[in-house]
């Protein structure tokens, strides 16, 4: 038996004359064109797939950045919060809560503190202060408030200017008494 033979269809119309090495230069010319053309198509499609695989890339690295920095901003907030508390628990004033009356304003309301004559004194006279942590207020002395104030501002709610006692001798009108229902 014979083998057949295996022929490209190029060289089978050829050999049976529907085509000549003409149209064949030609078709193979064409072809080459059309490959290369697909090639830099598909060199530009992947150009665009990679571009676009780059940006993606580059906007889930910025995406992570701010996370990231919104997560050390939110850690060191935590911290200077538990820094405040420790300074404020560590110096912390006593409240009486049969003492004096002290009132003060937080947030356009009007808050009491029950302390002793001293502390009172102290608070009005500016040598301390009141600072809230937690959602309740603590006195501490004007030294620890600043220090607290230095970090977080909104942590002190009072803060009194400090006011300093002109002292008797000084003090030629001393000895006269100023009435308390004395209007000017």
């Amino acid at each position: 038996m014979k083998k057949p033979q295996n022929l490209s269809l190029q060289e089978q119309l050829l050999k049976s004359g529907l085509s000549n090495d003409a149209k064949l230069k030609q078709v193979k010319a064409e072809k080459r064109k059309q490959t290369k053309l697909e090639r830099n198509n598909g060199v530009e499609i992947v150009d665009e797939v990679k571009l676009s695989a780059e940006q993606m890339r580059q906007q889930q690295v910025e995406r992570d950045r701010e996370l990231n920095r919104q997560r050390k901003l939110a850690e060191e907030q935590k911290a200077l919060g538990a820094q405040i508390k420790q300074i404020v628990e560590m110096n912390r004033i006593a409240q009486d809560p049969n003492g004096l009356a002290y009132n003060f304003t937080d947030d356009s309301k009007v808050k009491t503190l029950y302390v002793a004559e001293k502390v009172r004194e102290a608070l009005i006279n500016g040598r301390a202060g009141i600072a809230k942590v937690d959602g309740h207020y603590e006195i501490v002395p004007a030294e620890v408030a600043r220090k607290v104030q230095a970090r977080d501002a909104a942590s002190i709610v009072v803060l009194n200017e400090a006011t300093q006692d002109v002292s008797a001798a000084d003090d030629p009108y001393a000895e006269f008494q100023i009435p308390d229902d004395l209007m000017w």
